[in-house]
This record gives C-alpha cells, sequence and structure tokens, in this order.
C-alpha cells in the first residue's frame, strides 16, 4: 500500500503546480474547493484545515408561557424567571411564546368574543394590551422587554405609554390601544383562548410552563427553581 500523502504536502503542491491535482480517494475536487462544504472537506480529509467550516447549530429549546398579566405568581415567573433567562442566553438557544389568556373565559355575543377574567375586566384589559402588543411590534425584543415593563411595574393597564416611551419610542401608544379598542383585539384574544384550550395535558394553573412541547410536573418545579440551569441542560 503507497504511504499516505501528507495533507500539507499536498497543499503545498497545489499551490505550486496549480495545474497538477492530487487527491484523495473519493474526493473529486481540487483544493481550493476542499473547504467549501463540510460534506467536500470530509471526502478530500480536510476537516481540520476548514477553520471557516462550522457545526451545525442546535435546535433552540422551545417555551410557551400561558398567563394571566395581573397574576401575581405569572408576573413573578416572567420577570424573575423568564425575562433574567432570555436576557442572559444567546439569542439561539431560546425560542419564547407569550400567551396572554390564562384562566379566562370567552363566550360569542351576538357575533363579538365577550371575555371573563379571574382578576376581573382589568386583567383582560392587560391581556388585551400584551396580545396587541405583540401584533404591533412584531419583533420578540421589542415586544417582550415592554411587557416585561409593564408587568414589572406598578400598573399593567397604565404604564403602557411611560413603557413605550423608554423601551419603544417609535411603537405609536394610539396604534396599540386601536388594536385593543377595535375588533383586533378580540379576535387576538380568541386565539390565545384556543391556544389555551387545547394543551394537552388541559393546564390546570398559572403559570402554564410549556417546553419543547410538553407539560410535566416535573417541568414546571424546574422551570420556577431555575429556568437558566433547566434551558441549559435541555439545551443539545
Amino acid at each position: 500500500m503507497a504511504p499516505a500523502v501528507p495533507l500539507a504536502l499536498l497543499a503545498l503542491v497545489a499551490l505550486l503546480a496549480p495545474g497538477l491535482v492530487v487527491a484523495f480517494p473519493g474526493c473529486d475536487y481540487p483544493p481550493h474547493l476542499w473547504c467549501s462544504s463540510p460534506e467536500i472537506a470530509v471526502a478530500c480529509q480536510a476537516e481540520s484545515r476548514c477553520a471557516n467550516l462550522s457545526r451545525p447549530a442546535a435546535a433552540p429549546v422551545e417555551l410557551s408561557l400561558f398567563y394571566e398579566s395581573l397574576c401575581s405568581a405569572c408576573r413573578g415567573f416572567l420577570v424573575q424567571q423568564l425575562f433574567t433567562t432570555w436576557l442572559l442566553l444567546p439569542s439561539q438557544v431560546l425560542n419564547i411564546t407569550l400567551v396572554p389568556y390564562g384562566n379566562a373565559e370567552e363566550r360569542n355575543v351576538s357575533g363579538k368574543w365577550d371575555f371573563q377574567c379571574q382578576h376581573g375586566p382589568e386583567e383582560c384589559l392587560g391581556n388585551m394590551i400584551e396580545a396587541c402588543l405583540m401584533h404591533e411590534a412584531k419583533d420578540f425584543s421589542t415586544y417582550f422587554t415592554i411587557i416585561f415593563c409593564l408587568e414589572s411595574g406598578s400598573s399593567v393597564t397604565k404604564n403602557l405609554e411611560a413603557c413605550l416611551q423608554v423601551y419603544a419610542p417609535d411603537l405609536d401608544k394610539d396604534r396599540v390601544m386601536a388594536c385593543v379598542q377595535g375588533d383586533l383585539g378580540p379576535t387576538l384574544m380568541h386565539h390565545n383562548a384556543q391556544l389555551t384550550e387545547a394543551l394537552d395535558p388541559p393546564h390546570q394553573y398559572v403559570p402554564w410552563v410549556v417546553i419543547n412541547g410538553e407539560h410535566t410536573d416535573q417541568l414546571q418545579a424546574q422551570a420556577e427553581a431555575s429556568l437558566l440551569g433547566l434551558v441549559c441542560r435541555l439545551y443539545q
């Protein structure tokens, strides 16, 4: 068997004699293409020389939070666990879905959706403000920061303008309130109701945490104790 040709020697040959192509068995590519893709690098035994090739990113941990805007336990989890964890982790590690609805109930009255919330009409208003914020802001980092501001402040429903001025001055309060007071807000809340009612197992309390499509008592307890530690253990 012929001795293996060192990769460095092959590269030198390619530089000094570009018309002469020396390849490994299974490598049908000229040396200047060996680092053009992970598959070619493997075929040409060039992985160690291809610093530009990175490993594919792991799938992010998917977390959905089902909550109510005035629920004290929900506010505590969102502010102290979820927002802090999101700030500390790289953006590709954790995807968050917020579903403000919780233990509310809906009914169709003359073709329009009407909602009854656990903590009264003020909570229904808070839920709808946050749903409309998500719709109007679009960008997660923008609306999550505003929702954090609302949930950590003295009033979820009265601090919208102040939170927008600090965290999203380009987002007009009137746009958000037009959504709340028009037909769009109830439509968004109806969608959140459907998402909540479709939970399997059905939610029994709030905050209700679903991670990678799964809810268990163990996951819930770990999320409430140390969400950052849980996400870091789950991220592969």
